[in-house]
Protein backbone atom coordinates (compact mmCIF):
# COMPACT_ATOMS: atom_id res chain seq x y z
CA UNK A 1 0.00 0.00 0.00
CA UNK A 2 1.36 3.55 -1.23
CA UNK A 3 2.19 6.16 1.99
CA UNK A 4 -1.21 7.52 3.40
CA UNK A 5 -3.65 5.27 2.28
CA UNK A 6 -5.89 4.45 4.59
CA UNK A 7 -8.67 5.80 6.64
CA UNK A 8 -8.04 9.20 6.97
CA UNK A 9 -8.61 10.46 10.46
CA UNK A 10 -6.54 13.98 10.71
CA UNK A 11 -4.83 16.12 8.66
CA UNK A 12 -2.96 19.36 9.75
CA UNK A 13 -3.99 21.11 6.23
CA UNK A 14 -1.59 24.20 8.06
CA UNK A 15 1.25 22.52 7.42
CA UNK A 16 2.15 22.88 3.49
CA UNK A 17 0.93 26.03 4.12
CA UNK A 18 3.59 27.25 6.93
CA UNK A 19 6.24 24.96 5.35
CA UNK A 20 8.11 23.71 2.14
CA UNK A 21 7.62 19.55 2.72
CA UNK A 22 10.93 17.91 1.11
CA UNK A 23 10.19 14.24 2.61
CA UNK A 24 7.76 12.39 3.84
CA UNK A 25 8.30 9.57 6.82
CA UNK A 26 5.23 6.88 7.96
CA UNK A 27 5.94 6.35 11.57
CA UNK A 28 3.94 4.18 14.11
CA UNK A 29 2.89 5.50 17.44
CA UNK A 30 3.14 4.20 21.17
CA UNK A 31 -0.36 4.51 22.15
CA UNK A 32 -2.00 3.27 25.32
CA UNK A 33 -5.42 1.57 25.45
CA UNK A 34 -7.80 4.37 25.68
CA UNK A 35 -6.28 6.74 23.39
CA UNK A 36 -6.32 4.15 19.99
CA UNK A 37 -9.94 3.95 20.86
CA UNK A 38 -10.17 7.60 20.53
CA UNK A 39 -8.39 7.38 17.38
CA UNK A 40 -10.48 5.66 15.73
CA UNK A 41 -13.48 7.81 16.78
CA UNK A 42 -11.79 10.27 15.19
CA UNK A 43 -11.30 12.65 18.20
CA UNK A 44 -8.02 13.71 17.61
CA UNK A 45 -6.43 17.30 16.25
CA UNK A 46 -2.76 17.91 14.78
CA UNK A 47 -3.02 21.53 14.59
CA UNK A 48 -0.57 22.62 16.82
CA UNK A 49 1.55 19.83 16.98
CA UNK A 50 5.36 18.82 16.00
CA UNK A 51 8.17 16.18 16.38
CA UNK A 52 11.14 16.24 17.98
CA UNK A 53 14.56 14.05 18.10
CA UNK A 54 15.53 13.48 21.95
CA UNK A 55 18.26 10.90 22.66
CA UNK A 56 18.13 8.75 19.43
CA UNK A 57 14.52 8.91 19.48
CA UNK A 58 11.85 10.59 17.78
CA UNK A 59 8.69 12.12 19.89
CA UNK A 60 5.14 13.76 18.89
CA UNK A 61 4.47 17.19 21.38
CA UNK A 62 1.24 18.45 21.66
CA UNK A 63 -1.16 16.19 19.24
CA UNK A 64 -4.52 16.28 20.85
CA UNK A 65 -6.48 12.63 21.87
CA UNK A 66 -9.84 13.73 23.42
CA UNK A 67 -10.12 11.41 25.95
CA UNK A 68 -12.48 7.91 25.29
CA UNK A 69 -15.89 9.09 26.73
CA UNK A 70 -16.30 5.06 28.15
CA UNK A 71 -12.48 5.51 30.07
CA UNK A 72 -13.04 6.23 33.36
CA UNK A 73 -10.34 6.51 35.14
CA UNK A 74 -8.14 4.76 32.46
CA UNK A 75 -8.31 7.94 30.42
CA UNK A 76 -4.53 9.35 29.63
CA UNK A 77 -3.35 12.97 29.28
CA UNK A 78 -4.71 14.39 25.93
CA UNK A 79 -1.79 16.31 25.39
CA UNK A 80 0.76 13.62 26.48
CA UNK A 81 4.26 13.39 25.00
CA UNK A 82 4.37 10.18 22.60
CA UNK A 83 6.66 8.16 20.75
CA UNK A 84 7.35 7.89 17.48
CA UNK A 85 8.37 4.21 15.78
CA UNK A 86 10.76 4.77 12.99
CA UNK A 87 14.09 2.54 11.24
CA UNK A 88 16.71 3.43 12.72
CA UNK A 89 18.49 4.50 9.39
CA UNK A 90 15.46 7.02 9.31
CA UNK A 91 15.97 8.51 13.00
CA UNK A 92 20.16 8.86 11.94
CA UNK A 93 18.80 10.45 8.76
CA UNK A 94 16.57 12.71 10.57
CA UNK A 95 18.95 13.57 12.97
CA UNK A 96 21.56 14.70 9.98
CA UNK A 97 18.76 16.64 8.57
CA UNK A 98 17.59 18.34 11.41
CA UNK A 99 20.42 19.68 12.54
CA UNK A 100 20.84 21.91 9.65
CA UNK A 101 18.91 25.71 10.05
CA UNK A 102 15.34 25.56 9.72
CA UNK A 103 14.33 22.13 8.97
CA UNK A 104 11.52 20.73 11.56
CA UNK A 105 9.37 17.50 11.62
CA UNK A 106 5.72 18.46 11.18
CA UNK A 107 3.06 15.93 11.12
CA UNK A 108 0.56 16.08 8.13
CA UNK A 109 -1.60 12.92 8.46
CA UNK A 110 -3.25 10.62 10.15
CA UNK A 111 -4.41 7.29 9.56
CA UNK A 112 -5.45 3.96 10.39
CA UNK A 113 -3.60 1.34 7.77
CA UNK A 114 -3.80 -2.49 8.26
CA UNK A 115 -5.31 -2.02 11.88
CA UNK A 116 -2.40 1.07 13.29
CA UNK A 117 -2.86 4.28 13.57
CA UNK A 118 0.21 5.82 11.17
CA UNK A 119 1.30 9.15 11.17
CA UNK A 120 2.89 10.84 7.88
CA UNK A 121 5.84 13.20 9.60
CA UNK A 122 7.04 15.62 7.12
CA UNK A 123 10.60 17.33 7.19
CA UNK A 124 10.02 20.71 6.13
CA UNK A 125 11.61 23.97 6.14
CA UNK A 126 9.78 26.94 7.25
CA UNK A 127 8.11 29.31 4.62
CA UNK A 128 8.74 33.02 5.14
CA UNK A 129 5.98 35.49 4.28
CA UNK A 130 6.51 36.37 1.04
CA UNK A 131 6.91 32.43 0.10
CA UNK A 132 3.31 32.16 1.79
CA UNK A 133 1.93 35.07 -0.54
CA UNK A 134 4.04 33.48 -3.31
CA UNK A 135 2.28 30.36 -3.08
CA UNK A 136 -1.12 31.92 -2.48
CA UNK A 137 -0.76 33.59 -5.94
CA UNK A 138 0.40 30.44 -7.87
CA UNK A 139 -2.90 28.43 -6.25
CA UNK A 140 -5.28 31.31 -7.32
CA UNK A 141 -3.75 31.68 -10.84
CA UNK A 142 -4.25 27.75 -11.33
CA UNK A 143 -7.50 28.20 -10.31
CA UNK A 144 -8.95 30.65 -12.24
CA UNK A 145 -6.87 28.92 -15.37
CA UNK A 146 -8.96 25.89 -14.43
CA UNK A 147 -12.05 27.75 -14.02
CA UNK A 148 -11.65 28.87 -17.51
CA UNK A 149 -10.69 25.86 -19.50
CA UNK A 150 -13.79 24.56 -17.59
CA UNK A 151 -16.29 27.51 -19.15
CA UNK A 152 -14.48 27.03 -22.76
CA UNK A 153 -15.12 23.19 -22.59
CA UNK A 154 -19.20 24.28 -21.82
CA UNK A 155 -19.28 26.19 -24.56
CA UNK A 156 -19.52 29.73 -22.22
CA UNK A 157 -16.55 31.84 -23.63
Amino acid sequence: MPKGDGKLLAQNKKARHDFTIEETYEAGMVLQGTEIKSIRAGRVNLKDSFARIRNGEVYLFNMHVSPYEQGNRYNHDPLRTRKLLLHRKQINKLIGETKEAGYSLVPLKLYIKDGYAKLLIGLGKGKKKYDKRESLKRKEANRSIQRELADRQKGRF
